[in-house]
This record gives C-alpha cells, sequence and structure tokens, in this order.
C-alpha cells in the first residue's frame, strides 16, 4: 500500500466490456486407423503454458498421479465421441493479455465450429495482428491435411479438434507428415487434460487451448510464440490526440509521461510525431533536435545503438525523441515508416508515450488504432464535442477487442466561457471522462515559459495532482511509497535538471529557441 497522498477523486474509467457469441457446435467425423508418426513441428517449448490460457485446469492432481498412463493407439471405429464436460472462459479484458507485437506473417486458421470461427475473424481484425496475413476455413485438421498436400505450410497454422484426446492425437500425427520445417501450430481441443496438453508439447505442437475459443486468448497465444527473445519486452504505447487546436493534448502527454517517468518510476520515451510544431524540445528546455526526422528517414536502419544517439535524455528515466519544429522541409512520409519507428522505439522502454499533432491523415488513423492505449484531449466546448465523438466511434470500431479510448477535460473553469458539463459531455460521447484538468493560466503559463512540467513547477496545484492521478491510470501502476510527508522524499532519485541561470530561466530558454542551426 503506498504512503503517497491519495489523488483527487476522479470518475473511475470502467476497461470491462462483454461480447456474447452464442453458435452450435458442427460435428466431425474420426479417424480410420492408428499412426504413431513423431511430429515435425517447430521444437516444444519447456516452460508451462502461460497463466490462463493453459488447459491444465483442476485436474493438475490427478493427472500427476496417472501421468505414466501413455495413450492407447488412435481408434478404428468412425463414431464421434462426446465433447468433455469443460468451464467456458469469459472475454478477458484487453489489459490481462499484456503487450503484444506479432510480426508480418501469414495465419492459416481450420475451424470446427461456428464460434471458433467467429472468434477468429474476430482476433484477425484486431489491431495486434495487423500486420499479419490471416487465412481462415472450415474444416479441422483433415481440411488442412489435404490442404498442405499440395501447398507450402504458413509460420503458424491453428486447427480445431474438438474428437477425444486420441483421435486429436492421431489426427495431429497426420499433420504432421504434410508440414514443412517450422512451422508453428496452434490446436484447439475440448479437452481440459494436463496429459494430453503435456503429450502435445512432446509431439511438437506450440500451444494447447481449449474451446471455447475467445479473440484475446487467440491473440495472446499467437503473440507468445512470436516475442523476440533479444527484447526484454514490449513496451506499452500511449497516444494523446486533441480533439481540437489548442486542447492542450501535447502539455497533457508531456505532463503524465513525466509524471509516468518521476513519481511511478519507469522508464518512458516521448515520441514527438509534430514534425513541423512540435513543442516537446521547448517544454523540457531542450534544444529541438531531429531525432525523429531522422528515425522516420531510415526506419530499416534502426537499432538500440541508433535509437539511443537520436533520443535527447531529459532525465534518469524520461527520454524524449523530439520534433525538427521546422519548416525547411516538406515531410512526405509513409504510413509503414511511423508504424516501423514506433514498432522499434517499444523496445526500449516500458513506456512510449505519442504526442501526435491535429491532423489526420493515413498514418494518425494507423497510429491511433494501433496504440496500446488512446487518450482524447478536449475542451469543454462544441467543436471538442463533435470532433471527439468522430475520432471515439472510428477508434471503437477499429479496436473491437479494447476498451473505448480515454476522455480527458482540459482548461475547465474558464472565466466567462460558456462550458459543456463534464457529465453531459461524456454522455454524448458514450464514455465517462477519465480526467477533469482545471484552467490554471498562470501554473501552465510559468512552467511553458521556463521549460518546465507542473509536477515542478506547481507540485502542489489541483493540475499536478490530475497528472498525477492520470499517469496512475494509463500506466496501470500505483505509486511507490516513498518517505517523507507529501511524497518528498520520492524526489531523492530525481535526475538533475538544467540549472536556471542568474538572469532568469527564460532567457535560456528564447535563446536556444532562435539558435541557429
Amino acid at each position: 500500500m503506498s504512503t503517497a497522498p491519495a489523488p483527487r477523486a476522479f470518475e473511475a474509467f470502467d476497461d470491462g466490456f462483454d461480447v456474447d457469441l452464442e453458435f452450435d457446435a458442427a460435428p466431425a467425423g474420426g479417424p480410420t486407423e492408428a499412426s504413431h508418426v513423431p511430429l515435425a513441428f517447430s521444437a516444444a517449448p519447456e516452460a508451462a503454458p502461460t497463466p490462463g490460457y493453459n488447459p491444465v485446469g483442476a485436474v493438475m492432481a490427478r493427472a500427476e498421479a496417472s501421468l505414466a498412463e501413455p495413450y492407447p493407439a488412435a481408434p478404428t471405429a468412425t463414431a464421434e465421441p462426446a465433447l468433455a464436460t469443460f468451464a467456458p472462459t469469459g472475454l478477458a479484458p484487453a489489459a490481462a493479455i499484456g503487450e503484444v507485437s506479432v510480426p508480418r506473417i501469414a495465419i492459416h486458421v481450420f475451424a470446427e465450429r461456428q464460434d471458433t470461427l467467429a472468434a477468429a475473424e474476430r482476433a484477425a481484425q484486431d489491431r495486434r495482428l495487423s500486420r499479419a496475413t490471416t487465412q481462415i476455413r472450415i474444416g479441422g485438421v483433415a481440411a488442412a491435411v489435404e490442404t498442405y498436400q499440395h501447398e507450402p505450410t504458413p509460420p503458424l497454422i491453428i486447427v480445431e479438434c474438438l474428437k477425444d484426446p486420441q483421435t486429436l492425437l492421431w489426427e495431429v500425427d497426420q499433420l504432421a507428415e504434410v508440414c514443412d520445417a517450422g512451422t508453428k501450430v496452434i490446436v484447439v481441443g475440448a479437452t481440459n487434460d494436463i496429459i494430453l496438453f503435456r503429450e502435445l508439447m512432446r509431439r511438437g505442437v506450440s500451444e494447447y487451448v481449449v474451446a471455447p475459443l475467445q479473440p484475446l486468448q487467440l491473440i495472446a497465444a499467437i503473440g507468445g510464440l512470436f516475442n523476440d527473445p533479444a527484447q526484454p519486452f514490449v513496451g506499452r504505447t500511449i497516444a494523446f490526440v486533441g480533439a481540437r487546436g489548442g486542447a492542450g493534448a501535447s502539455a497533457v502527454a508531456h505532463n503524465t509521461a513525466y509524471a509516468i517517468s518521476e513519481r511511478i518510476g519507469a522508464n518512458t520515451v516521448i515520441v514527438d510525431y509534430d514534425l513541423p510544431f512540435g513543442t516537446a524540445g521547448l517544454d523540457f528546455n531542450q534544444d529541438p533536435l531531429s531525432g525523429v526526422a531522422d528515425a522516420l528517414g531510415q526506419p530499416d536502419r534502426l537499432d538500440a545503438t541508433l535509437l539511443d544517439r537520436m533520443m535527447v535524455r531529459c532525465t534518469d528515466k524520461l527520454s524524449l525523441f523530439a520534433a525538427p519544429a521546422s519548416l525547411d522541409a516538406d515531410w512526405d512520409i509513409s504510413t509503414e515508416a511511423f508504424e516501423e519507428v514506433t514498432t522499434r522505439i517499444r523496445a526500449t522502454a516500458p513506456f512510449v508515450v505519442l504526442d501526435l499533432p491535429h491532423l489526420w491523415s493515413p498514418w494518425m488513423r494507423r497510429t491511433l488504432i494501433a496504440a496500446d492505449e488512446v487518450v482524447v484531449v478536449a475542451t469543454p466546448d462544441l467543436a471538442s464535442l463533435r470532433n471527439a465523438k468522430n475520432m471515439i466511434d472510428l477508434i471503437r470500431q477499429g479496436r473491437p477487442n479494447d476498451a473505448p479510448p480515454r476522455l480527458v477535460l482540459n482548461q475547465i473553469g474558464v472565466p466567462g466561457r460558456p462550458e459543456i458539463p463534464a457529465k453531459d459531455f461524456g454522455a454524448a460521447l458514450g464514455v465517462h471522462a477519465s480526467l477533469t484538468i482545471p484552467f490554471d493560466a498562470k501554473t501552465f503559463g510559468a512552467a511553458a515559459n521556463n521549460g518546465q512540467m507542473i509536477l515542478d513547477a506547481g507540485s502542489k496545484t489541483k493540475a499536478a495532482e490530475a497528472f498525477q492521478t492520470l499517469a496512475q491510470i494509463v500506466s496501470r501502476r500505483e505509486l511507490p511509497a516513498v518517505a517523507g510527508p507529501k511524497g518528498k522524499g520520492g524526489k531523492a532519485g530525481k535526475a538533475e535538471r538544467p540549472a536556471k541561470p542568474a538572469d532568469g530561466a527564460s532567457k535560456s530558454l528564447f535563446a536556444n529557441m532562435f539558435k541557429k542551426r
């Protein structure tokens, strides 16, 4: 339990959502002869299956006692056995599967039941599989065997077999005879049994999941097979976008990233994708380098060393990919370049904050849909309401397996300005405002002109509390316990900020701003 001061009470955001899939099972036939040919799939993983997706269940105790009992040969009868009894698993929230990055591969799915077909189709439309090419067919293992007798196998095959364990093993052996070396296989079955699972792993099957199959369950299984062992993690991308110009999305993004790094203590990277007008360099009192532009110009050459050279380190845990903030060039960059740069940056830090410009283009659309978390920053006026609704509706459509975007209402309480109440604003969009940030021209203006964050310029203000709360929401982490009153001891490990000159910080900032490059 954290000893830091409790943040202000903001309306909690509900990540949960329900999906009902009700279809009838499709029958399938059994084998006619036995076979014991060893599998030739990719090597089986030595570790136990990931919790939530292994079929161990409640049978672990009894299965260990009979582990040495081998399965008999495949039956010769053609009668279809009854499905084993199992407890259906509900659709897990997106947060439960972690961050998944699937490479550009071909995936073939052979389903027996309509609900499995529907789950596979929904998974194929998910943002996490956007780079993969998925083909879905009806027919199960028999259809897969027939198909690959005449064509090469893809990197990943997903087959469904709802028959008894003996028949399943026999059909998997038949599939192995037509599979190319290195092909990974995920089997969807009906029996929740540790013995069957271990036998499939021994024969080279990559993963075994128990029906009924859910989209996120399938995505997690695929992602687990193609994780790069050279990368310790896949960073969580948090995209900030303004509903209109002047909504303050960049300020919210930068202050939230700073709060993640300083208050939560997690390594964070800010990527300023507003190439001509980005303000990340100014907000952190740094020269506006061309880090992002250089990376987008050579995405195929990016490696850990080159990325480190392009980034500006603001603190021990916060790095910056600054925009050039120059009008000297006409930026014509492909959507694929933005996607590749973002993917490579994700391997450098647990959290990647994307500061997106207020424009609309194919790369903006894809970046918003592909992000792990989307935060729409709006002001309480009609123009922001209309634009925010269009954005949220589109993002919802493109992210069927994710929670809706977060809504942050900024600049609340401007004197003399009519405003749409936060409750009515959220009701019109179909989402609750995750956070409201009060209007504080003095604090925000001083911080912007001095190259500071709100947590430093006004640590006791309501805005500082709001950014700290938002950092917890989007990072899904709690504040660590720190010593001292009101968490003052937490600043002990903070990196040294550039010292202010004697005649004021603004002089240094403005001098750097117009410094000849």
